[in-house]
C-alpha cells in the first residue's frame, strides 16, 4: 500500500495524532487542477465545458509555511468560483497565482503551472507547521475559503475588510479538490459531529456567506417579521438563505423556476413562493422592463407587503427587478453576479424611495464559526443533492456549470463512500434523516 493511500485510510479510520504522525506525508497526491498552458482553449466557443479543463492526476505535496496546516480531505464541495477558475473567466486565475507569487516564498509556492481548485471541504488534520497553537494532528474539521493575512491590520476590524484577503482554492492554489489541501490554521473550524464528510464539507462557502449577508452585523442585519424576497431559493446560495431567514424570524419568499423546486422550497418552511416562469415575461425574461412590476404584485398577493430586504446574487438578469421591489427604505444585499457583472437599474426607486444597496463578500472567520455553529447545532442543515467521485469532479463542476443541480455538489476525495464520518448519530437521529436528506431527490 502506498504512503499515501495508508495516512488517507489512518485519517479516515479515526487514528490518533501519534498514529497519524508515525506515518510518512506524501510527497505527491491525486488532485483536480487545471492548466496554465490551457489558458485561451475556449475563445471563441459558446459552451465551455469544464469537464475540457478539468483535469485529475498526481501533484506534489508543497512545502508548509509556519501558519499552515495539512488536511487530508474526505469530502470537497463544487460552488460558482470553480466554474470561473475551469472556463478562465472572467480573468485566468493564474494571474490571481503570479500576483500572489510576488510576494515572498511563501507567495512563490502557489505560483505553479497547475492550480488545484477547491473552496469548501471537511478532512482531518495530519500536519500542522510550527506556529500552529490551537489544533492538532487528528482533529476533525471543515474548511472556511477566508484566506486571511493576520499581520494586515484591516483584518482586526474585519477580515474581508483586509486588501490582501483572498478566496482560498480561487485566488490561491492547493484547493480542497484534493486528496490533501494546505490552509491557514484560521480557516479550520471543528466538524459538525452528526454530520457525514460530504454533508460536513459542502456548507461553508455558501452557508456563511447567507450568514454575512442577512443575519451578521456587516449585511442587512434582518430582524423578526421581515420579508425577504429570495432569488434561487433552491440554489446553493439560496437555499441556506431560507433557513437562516425563516429561522431567524423572518419571512421568507423564495424565487424558483420550476414546480419542482417550488415543492422543495415549501419543504424547507417556505411559505411564499414565486415561479418566476409564473409571471408571462416572455423572451425577455426578468430583463422584461415591466419585470419589477410583475414580480412586486405576484409578492403583495402572497404576503401582503413588499420586501424589505433583497436577497441578491444573480446580478444582471434581476437587479433591476431588485431594485424595484424592495419597499421604500428597503436594502438589496448582493454577494455576486453569476448572469453578468453590469447591472441597470431605475436609479429613481433608489434614490427617491430612500433603498440602499449593500455590497457584501464572502465572510470572516468569526461568521464563519458562528453560522458552523448553528449547523453543529441541528439548526440549518445541509442541502447536499448530489455526490460524485475526485475523477468526477469535471463532471461535479459541469453540473453547477449548467444548472442542472439544486443546493450543493459534493466530492469525495480521501472518503470511500457516501454516509462515512458520523461522530454523534444520537444527535443526527433528533435532527431526523428527512431534514439532512431533504435534498437528495
Amino acid at each position: 500500500m502506498a504512503q499515501s493511500d495508508a495516512l488517507l485510510e489512518a485519517a479516515r479510520n479515526g487514528a490518533s495524532e501519534r498514529e497519524l504522525l508515525d506515518i510518512d506525508l506524501p510527497t505527491r497526491f491525486r488532485a483536480a487542477f487545471t492548466l496554465k498552458d490551457e489558458v485561451g482553449i475556449f475563445e471563441g466557443e459558446k459552451d465551455k465545458d469544464v469537464r475540457r479543463s478539468l483535469h485529475v492526476g498526481e501533484v506534489d505535496m508543497p512545502e508548509l509555511a509556519p501558519d499552515e496546516c495539512v488536511v487530508a480531505v474526505m469530502s470537497a464541495a463544487i460552488n460558482f468560483n470553480t466554474v470561473w477558475s475551469a472556463i478562465f473567466e472572467p480573468v485566468p486565475t493564474f494571474a490571481f497565482l503570479e500576483k500572489f507569487g510576488r510576494q515572498g516564498w511563501y507567495g512563490a509556492r502557489h505560483d505553479l503551472p497547475y492550480h488545484i481548485l477547491g473552496s469548501d471541504g471537511s478532512g482531518v488534520v495530519v500536519r500542522t507547521g510550527a506556529g500552529v497553537k490551537h489544533w492538532k494532528v487528528g482533529d476533525r474539521v471543515v474548511l472556511s475559503p477566508s484566506y486571511v493575512d493576520e499581520e494586515d491590520h484591516g483584518s482586526y476590524d474585519d477580515g474581508m475588510m483586509s486588501e490582501t484577503q483572498l478566496a482560498w482554492g480561487f485566488e490561491t492554489n492547493f484547493g480542497s479538490l484534493g486528496e490533501y489541501c494546505i490552509v491557514k490554521a484560521n480557516q479550520l473550524i471543528p466538524k459538525p459531529k452528526h454530520l457525514t464528510w460530504e454533508e460536513a464539507g459542502a456548507n461553508t462557502l455558501c452557508a456563511a456567506t447567507a450568514y454575512r449577508m442577512l443575519v451578521g452585523s456587516h449585511g442587512a442585519r434582518m430582524k423578526q417579521g421581515d420579508v425577504v424576497l429570495i432569488w434561487g431559493a433552491t440554489g446553493g446560495l439560496g437555499s441556506y438563505a431560507t433557513q437562516f431567514v425563516k429561522n431567524g424570524g423572518g419571512i421568507p419568499v423564495g424565487v424558483v423556476s420550476s414546480d419542482e423546486k417550488a415543492e422543495l422550497v415549501r419543504a424547507q418552511g417556505c411559505d411564499y413562493v414565486i415561479n418566476r416562469n409564473d409571471l408571462d415575461l416572455g423572451e425577455q425574461g426578468l430583463r422584461h422592463p415591466k419585470a419589477g412590476r410583475m414580480l412586486g404584485e405576484a409578492i403583495r398577493r402572497q404576503v401582503g407587503e413588499d420586501p424589505g430586504i433583497v436577497f441578491e446574487y444573480l446580478g444582471r438578469e434581476t437587479f433591476g427587478a431588485s431594485v424595484y421591489v424592495a419597499k421604500r427604505g428597503g436594502k438589496i444585499v448582493t454577494c455576486g453576479s453569476s448572469t453578468g457583472f453590469k447591472h441597470e437599474y431605475d436609479n429613481r426607486f433608489l434614490w427617491m424611495r430612500l433603498k440602499s444597496i449593500i455590497g457584501s463578500h464572502g465572510f470572516n472567520y468569526h461568521e464563519a464559526v458562528q453560522t458552523n455553529r448553528l449547523i453543529g447545532l441541528g439548526m440549518i442543515h445541509p442541502t447536499l443533492s448530489a455526490v460524485f467521485p475526485l475523477e468526477g469532479a469535471g463532471d461535479a463542476t459541469r453540473a453547477v456549470q449548467t444548472n442542472r443541480h439544486i443546493g450543493k455538489v459534493a466530492v469525495l476525495c480521501g472518503a470511500t463512500a457516501e454516509g462515512q464520518g458520523v461522530d454523534d448519530p444520537e444527535l443526527r437521529e433528533r435532527v431526523g434523516e428527512d431534514k439532512l436528506n431533504l435534498y437528495r431527490r
